[in-house]
């Protein structure tokens, strides 16, 4: 049983943004936001869904791309 003021929190938190849904075997693109130092820059990761765990806000995901070389990436 989970704690009515999380769930409070994680509606709140998830209300108003357009998170799709996907689901393990889908092709994802993701962007991830990386700071150096003062400078900021996004580097995207293109690859394939192969797990999904948790659920709300905590719900995690591994994206796994095949990179140079035939090395899997993840």
């Amino acid at each position: 049983m989970r704690n009515r003021y999380i769930d409070s929190f994680e509606k709140s938190q998830i209300e108003g943004k357009n998170i799709p849904a996907f689901r393990a075997g889908d092709t994802l693109k993701v962007a991830v936001r990386i700071k150096e130092g003062n400078k900021e820059r996004v580097q995207n990761f293109e690859g394939l869904c192969i797990a999904l765990r948790g659920e709300g806000t905590g719900r995690t995901f591994i994206v796994r791309k095949i990179g140079a070389n035939s090395i899997g990436v993840e």
